[in-house]
């Protein structure tokens, strides 16, 4: 019965292994996609040279998702989120992307936890799924400096946490460098300060989700190794132990042949 047990837990972690490594793939070409606008943006701030603003309060975005059985993924990116609020020393507001951040923020920082969204990490993200996103974090107010935090895809064994700063519409209107750069109207900085937030929404939840199918491949192929070693010391347990009884089986018979002789 354990054997079979652990072979159908074999069979269901492999299943899972190939599945994360065809997502992967698609994983991949979604966040390359998403780095290239996270470029632009890169390249505009440092033309513009916006300072950042002193507030009082920080918003600190979480990305995760919702599901699990990936290592200890969510857990790393829970920890780098206790710590940066241990460094603002708590004047922060918490906005958490996934179940997973949710729930491990909400045991240590419950008051801090202004906003949660589920139903992600299914998927890849789309630039209309972030947009939804940043409108809803909008409507908490405005807020001078805005971080996210999110797993940055290193390579396909490793990942690390990391985080994007967001600029309010007041620190890039002040830009120096924004004369280089013709403006239609005056409401063109807050326009780039909500687009740069989904901007930087899309490029962190795409490198999270990378990070966390590839974190998936990884746990379910350590386990399907795990589950071939089980396999084997049962397999050896049972044939000595089937053994054992043939041999008890047939010493009796030969003593009970032997009596009756």
């Amino acid at each position: 019965m354990r054997l079979k047990s652990i072979k159908n837990i074999e069979k269901i972690t492999k299943t899972m292994k190939i599945v994360a490594s065809t997502r992967l793939n698609k994983a991949q070409r979604a966040m390359q996609a998403s780095r290239v606008f996270n470029e632009s943006d890169t390249e505009f701030f440092k033309n513009a040279e916006p300072e950042e603003t002193l507030s009082e309060k920080t918003l600190l975005i979480v990305v995760s998702s919702d599901k699990g059985l990936c290592g200890s993924i969510h857990t790393q990116i829970s920890k780098a989120a206790r710590r940066r609020i241990e460094e603002l020393n708590g004047n922060v507001d918490v906005i958490t992307i996934g179940e997973k951040a949710k729930v491990q923020l909400n045991r240590t920082h419950a008051d801090k936890l202004k906003l949660a969204f589920s139903g992600v990490g299914k998927a890849e993200p789309t630039f209309h799924e972030v947009a939804l996103i940043a409108d809803e974090i909008a409507t908490l107010g405005k807020y001078e400096n805005t971080e996210i935090l999110y797993n940055k895809f290193v390579t396909g064994v490793s990942f690390e946490p990391s985080k994007f700063a967001v600029f309010a519409a007041d620190a890039i209107e002040k830009a120096p460098g924004l004369s280089k750069y013709e403006l239609e109207n005056e409401e063109t900085p807050e326009t780039l300060s909500e687009f740069s937030l989904a901007n930087s929404l899309l490029t962190a939840q795409a490198e999270g989700y990378a990070s966390e199918v590839s974190a998936r491949r990884n746990a379910m192929d350590n386990a399907s190794k795990n589950a071939g070693d089980m396999i084997t010391a049962n397999s050896i347990l049972y044939n000595r132990t089937r053994q054992a009884v043939i041999t008890n089986e047939l010493v009796d018979i030969i003593t009970g042949a032997a009596s009756l002789d």
